[in-house]
C-alpha cells in the first residue's frame, strides 16, 4: 500500500490550493518532492515568503532582529523572539529568501546562547531546558542558518543526553554542569520532578533528525541511540513516559496541533523517529494506526491543539479540518512508507 492509498481521499489537491501559499510550498517540497531548483517550487517558495504568514511575522520583527522586547526572547509567550523563530522554522522560512531571517538568527545566537552552548530562557546557563534546546536547534536547521555556534549548541545537547563531560547539578564549581531545570542526562528535567521528560526528548531527537548525516559526530550518534531507546522504550501510541506530577500521560499527546511549541504530540514523536531512520520499526505500528485513524472521510486531519490569539498569525479553527496539521500527518505517512519500501527492496 502506497502512502497515498493510506489517505481516505485525494488530500494533495486541497493542500496544493494557491490560496494557502505557505502550505502549498511545503506540500510541493515535502510531499511531491520537487527537487531544489525546480521552477514551480522556487516560485511557490517566493510566494510563501512574500504573501504567507512568514512575511507577516517578519514584518513584526524589530530592526535589530528581535520580537517584542530585546534579550534572550523567551518572554512574553508566545510572541517573543524564541517563539517567532520556532514558528518561522515550522512554516518553511529560509534565510536565503529574506535577509531579515539571517539578522534574527544572529540576534538569537548573540542573546539566547550561553557560553557552553546552552540555549537559555534567562541569558544564564541555568536557564536551559531540553525542549528549548531542541526547538531552537531544529528551528535554525530548518531556517538554513550556518554558524559554528550552532555546532556548539548541538554538542551541548548531545552531552546533556549522554552525560559526557557534564558534572552533576550539585557541583557548583564545575565549568559545565547540570542545573535545576536541565538536571541530568537522558532528558531529566526539574519541571518533570527530575524525571526524564519525553516532551523535551522529542524536541532533542527531532533536531538531531534534521541534522544531515555528515554533521552527526560520534557523540551525537551516541545521544541519538540513547534517545531513541528512551522514546521507543514504551509504545508511543500509549505515551506512558515518566510523569512526575500525574498518574497518567498528558492528554495533549493525542491532540494534533499547529504550531508545535514545547507541548508535544504523538505526531511529532513519530516524525522525530522517522527522521532518525526508524520509520520501519514495528514499535511504531500502533502509533501509525492511530495517526491514520484520525483523518476524516476527506483525508484531512483536524486542529486539536492551537495557539489562537497567543502567537503570530492564525492557523485554523479548532476541531476543524486543518491544512497545517494534515501536512504534518501526511508527511509522516509518506516518509514512513518510503523507509518501508527502501528496506523491502529485493536484492
Amino acid at each position: 500500500m502506497t502512502w497515498k492509498e493510506q489517505l481516505h481521499a485525494d488530500t494533495l489537491d486541497w493542500l496544493l490550493e494557491r490560496g494557502d501559499p505557505g502550505v502549498r510550498y511545503l506540500a510541493l517540497r515535502d510531499l511531491l518532492g520537487l527537487p531544489p531548483g525546480d521552477r514551480e517550487l522556487l516560485a511557490a517558495e517566493e510566494t510563501a515568503h512574500r504573501e504567507g504568514p512568514i512575511s507577516a511575522i517578519l514584518d513584526q520583527m524589530g530592526e535589530a532582529g528581535y520580537w517584542v522586547e530585546p534579550g534572550p526572547g523567551y518572554n512574553p509567550k508566545y510572541r517573543s523572539t524564541v517563539w517567532a523563530m520556532i514558528l518561522l522554522g515550522q512554516l518553511g522560512a529560509s534565510v536565503d529568501m529574506d535577509e531579515r531571517l539571517g539578522r534574527a538568527c544572529r540576534y538569537l545566537l548573540d542573546h539566547a546562547l550561553a557560553e557552553n552552548g546552552q540555549f537559555t530562557a534567562s541569558g544564564a546557563p541555568s536557564g536551559t531546558a531540553d525542549c528549548l534546546q531542541g526547538n531552537l536547534s531544529a528551528a535554525l536547521l530548518d531556517l538554513g542558518f550556518d554558524d559554528p555556534r550552532l555546532d556548539q549548541a548541538l554538542d551541548w545537547m548531545a552531552r546533556s543526553v549522554t552525560g559526557e563531560g557534564i558534572a552533576p547539578m550539585g557541583d557548583k564549581h564545575a565549568p559545565v554542569r547540570y542545573y535545576a531545570g536541565k538536571c541530568g542526562p537522558l532528558f531529566a528535567c526539574g519541571a518533570n520532578n527530575k524525571l526524564p521528560c519525553a516532551w523535551g526528548g522529542v524536541k532533542v531527537m527531532l533536531a538531531f533528525g534534521k541534522l544531515p548525516l555528515g554533521r552527526r559526530t560520534p557523540l551525537i550518534e551516541r545521544a541519538i541511540e540513547k534517545g531513541v531507546g528512551f522514546l521507543l522504550g514504551v509504545d508511543p501510541a500509549e505515551a506512558a513516559y515518566p510523569n512526575g506530577w500525574a498518574d497518567k500521560p498528558s492528554g495533549n499527546w493525542w491532540k494534533f496541533g499547529f504550531p508545535v511549541f514545547y507541548v508535544t504530540d504523538l505526531l511529532q514523536n513519530v516524525e522525530a523517529l522517522v527522521r532518525l531512520g526508524y520509520g520501519n520499526d514495528p514499535r511504531l505500528s500502533r502509533a501509525l494506526d492511530l495517526i491514520r485513524s484520525k483523518q476524516d472521510a476527506n483525508g484531512r486531519w483536524a486542529l486539536e491543539y492551537e495557539y489562537s490569539g497567543k502567537t503570530w498569525g492564525e492557523f485554523g479553527q479548532k476541531k476543524q479540518p486543518n491544512k497545517w496539521v494534515t501536512l504534518r500527518a501526511v508527511w509522516v505517512l509518506k516518509h514512513t512508507q518510503e523507509v518501508y519500501d527502501a528496506s523491502h527492496k529485493p536484492f
